[in-house]
């Protein structure tokens, strides 16, 4: 398994960043691959996500089931068809980065992944498309991508735009 673990500091509380994590399908607002989130349940365990993204030729949808939470700290997610992958959405009080009348939360994406399990079979891929070269042709975008729905989601929570630091933990070989 490939690991990738990012985060980013919000001045906001926990509770409040939680409920934002909750509500996936308002995610598609911030991402220009991401074009629909359908939502079956309420966000605890058990719910499914179905999320279609688009790009270049490409679409594919990912379904994604929330297997355990801990609000307001923790989501654990996985998905449920085709790519193997789980991961987790954690938020944890960051006293030292919140402004003086305020609080802040450290919100961090891990995900663990197979990329063994993307293939080209599996993301419908055009015909003499090799996954090398989507590969090769999607990885900077990924990172354009992360830095500006990340952007966007603290805009929307904090209510204006500021510079962002987008901080990578960890990044496999194979991203």
């Amino acid at each position: 398994m490939d690991e990738v673990e990012v985060s980013t500091v919000i001045r906001l509380p926990p509770e409040e960043v939680y409920e934002f994590i909750v509500d996936f399908p308002r995610y598609a607002r911030y991402s220009k691959h991401l074009t629909d989130v359908r939502q079956h349940g309420d966000g605890t365990p058990g719910t499914r996500y179905d999320l279609r993204f688009a790009w270049w030729k490409l679409s594919y949808t990912a379904h994604s089931e929330v297997t355990e939470t801990e609000p307001p700290h923790r989501l654990d997610w996985k998905l449920v068809k085709d790519l193997n992958a789980h991961g987790y959405w954690a938020i944890e009080p960051a006293p030292e980065e919140a402004p003086a009348d305020g609080e802040a939360s450290r919100l961090s994406l891990r995900v663990d992944f197979d990329p063994e399990t993307a293939n080209s079979d599996t993301l419908g891929l055009p015909r003499f498309v090799s996954m090398g070269w989507v590969i090769d042709k999607a990885k900077p975008l990924i990172v354009e991508e992360a830095q500006r729905v990340v952007e966007r989601i603290v805009a929307d929570l904090e209510g204006e735009r500021r510079d962002v630091e987008l901080t990578i933990h960890r990044t496999p070989d194979s991203i």
